[in-house]
């Protein structure tokens, strides 16, 4: 399995509509609204590489209200639990 993080940088009139419609393209796994230099962080897990083009060229980046993206692409998983964990840390889930 692939993991690929985009952030996203959006219209702040259009964040929730595109946290939305950003969610509902097939093999994107999450959309988190964060604080910082980006407005969205989607997380995308695909089976073969050139599924990324389909969907970071030819979805994501067309949602209206996109303004900008950058993609990481992850090499390894580190403690994967510990990583929820972090995630969810201080939180009520």
């Amino acid at each position: 399995m692939i993991t690929v993080f985009v952030m996203l940088q959006a219209r702040p009139d259009r964040i929730p509509e595109v946290a939305t419609e950003v969610s509902a393209i097939e093999g994107v796994r999450e959309v988190y609204s964060v604080t910082g230099d980006v407005d969205l962080v989607a997380i995308v897990r695909v089976e073969k590489q050139d599924d990324l083009a389909d969907i970071i060229a030819d979805h994501l980046g067309k949602v209206e209200g996109v303004v900008s993206t950058r993609t990481y692409l992850a090499f390894r998983t580190y403690a994967p639990d510990a990583v929820d964990d972090a995630l969810t840390s201080g939180f009520d889930v």
